[in-house]
């Protein structure tokens, strides 16, 4: 594949701008002409790139320069991009912010220009008239080095608005791409992390998604923005994809005559999951098989490893404590020793109680909601052995969550986390490993690896 693939960056002054409207409106606008549309999210977000596999029937991809380190942002993208006409990248908060104290890093800013991609600034002009023209300005002159190659205007309240708008924007010398009137239809519910994933609605958020794309093909000049994206060029730096096996692995035919089932939990209670670390389980050698904690009573057959990831537990807790049957099933797995990975929504499920709801019983702990929101990136190194890592092997981060668990560690942690307030955090017993921390598997190949070779010797 070419690494000229033509790409947009859609980027905002800050959150609540209409990003995610634009975005995914566009994603489905490009599709609905016969473009091959290849979705991106900058950052650890996994509810959006949900909504933009419905408009693209792609598989939507993060792009995290904190994760996966900025040398991977260039073939991760590439990856994705595999075989598409046009790439559209949704930036996250506001262009120039990134990881709190780390400067540029993991901005939308950031990856706009490891990709050499030009960027579209969605703006709310619904406050405003000739000052859109000073706040355009400055973002576009802020680093020489983003090319702002247009703007959006959002929420634009009438034809007289958007006329001052336009009469201001004409100093700024940044090019309107379209304009979006106020529009309910489009709107997305929210929860206390965020949108509400698309597998909790799925009949609402199909209609949801074609309202975006009605609303940005009939407010924006489509023809403008992909010709903008095909002038983007070359990836810099980027002459190969990511790719899932590493030159130096490859399974032999034991492996492959050997593949263990690794079960991967799924359905509207834990949602989030990066598609790389399917990818890397099934490069090295996994069978993997998704299943449903809210309805499956039973682990996949033959299941020698189980990953549980992100999501909303505690919105489900009552369904997941009625199925005692797989709660069971999860407690008897980790029983025996077999490799359990548990992320945040996933350590949760493997306490004793959420809520004082019985959960798994896997961990001597309890779990329960918060008002406070714990959010962040961190740089945490492996406190000791685990089915996931060696001792001392550093990987990077990020929590997202309003729920507690007392204790906040085991006698073995999972995870020593650096930084001003040094701590450690999750629990390593047995085959499990099972951490507040979401992680990239990509940034460390040798996890997803590590993981199938204990399935096999379990």
């Amino acid at each position: 594949m070419s690494a000229s693939v033509p790409r947009l960056v859609i980027a905002a002054p800050s959150s609540g701008s209409g990003k995610t409207t634009v975005a995914t409106g566009l994603m489905a606008a490009f599709a609905a002409r016969g473009l091959a549309v290849s979705p991106h999210k900058v950052g650890p977000d996994y509810i959006d790139p949900g909504y933009h596999a419905l408009a693209t029937g792609r598989v939507g991809r993060n792009l995290d320069a904190y994760l996966c380190g900025p040398e991977l942002v260039g073939p991760l993208f590439l990856h994705g991009a595999q075989g598409c006409d046009i790439a559209v990248v949704e930036g996250v908060m506001g262009l120039y912010d990134g990881a709190a104290g780390e400067g540029e890093l993991a901005s939308t800013a950031h990856v706009a220009k490891l990709l050499r991609a030009p960027v579209v600034l969605v703006v709310d002009a619904s406050s405003q008239s000739r000052s859109v023209a000073a706040l355009v300005h400055g973002f576009a002159s802020w680093d020489p080095e983003v090319r702002v190659g247009g703007v959006i205007l959002n929420k634009v309240a009438s034809d007289r608005h958007e006329e001052l708008l336009r009469e201001a924007l004409e100093q700024a010398g940044v090019p309107v791409l379209g304009v979006l009137r106020r529009a309910a239809q489009v709107s997305t519910p929210s929860r206390h992390l965020g949108l509400v994933p698309v597998a909790e609605r799925q009949g609402a958020a199909v209609e949801t998604v074609a309202a975006m794309a009605a609303q940005v093909a009939d407010g924006c000049d489509l023809g403008a923005l992909e010709a903008l994206a095909r002038a983007a060029g070359a990836v810099p730096g980027s002459s190969a994809p990511w790719a899932p096996a590493s030159p130096t692995h490859h399974p032999t035919r034991s492996d492959e005559q050997r593949a263990p089932v690794v079960a991967i939990a799924a359905g509207p209670a834990f949602t989030f999951s990066y598609a790389e670390h399917t990818e890397l389980l099934t490069a090295a050698g996994a069978d993997v098989v998704p299943f449903d904690p809210l309805r499956d009573e039973e682990l996949p057959e033959g299941t020698a490893g189980l990953v549980i990831g992100g999501g909303f537990p505690e919105v489900y807790a009552s369904e997941l404590s009625a199925n005692e049957p797989l709660r069971k099933a999860v407690a008897a797995l980790a029983e025996s020793g077999a490799p359990v990975a548990a992320e945040c929504a996933g350590l949760l499920y493997l306490c004793r109680e959420l809520d004082g709801l019985p959960m798994c019983g896997v961990l001597d702990a309890r779990a329960r909601m918060t008002e406070r929101l714990t959010l962040g990136y961190r740089d945490a190194v492996a406190v000791g052995d685990s089915v996931l890592a060696a001792a001392g092997t550093r990987m990077r981060g990020h929590e997202f969550h309003r729920t507690a668990v007392e204790p906040g560690s085991g006698a073995e942690p999972a995870w020593g986390v650096r930084g001003p307030r040094p701590r450690v955090e999750g629990f390593v017993q047995r085959g499990v490993h099972a951490s507040y921390l979401h992680t990239h598997w990509a940034s460390e190949p040798g996890v997803a690896r590590r993981f199938v070779e204990r399935c096999r010797t379990s």
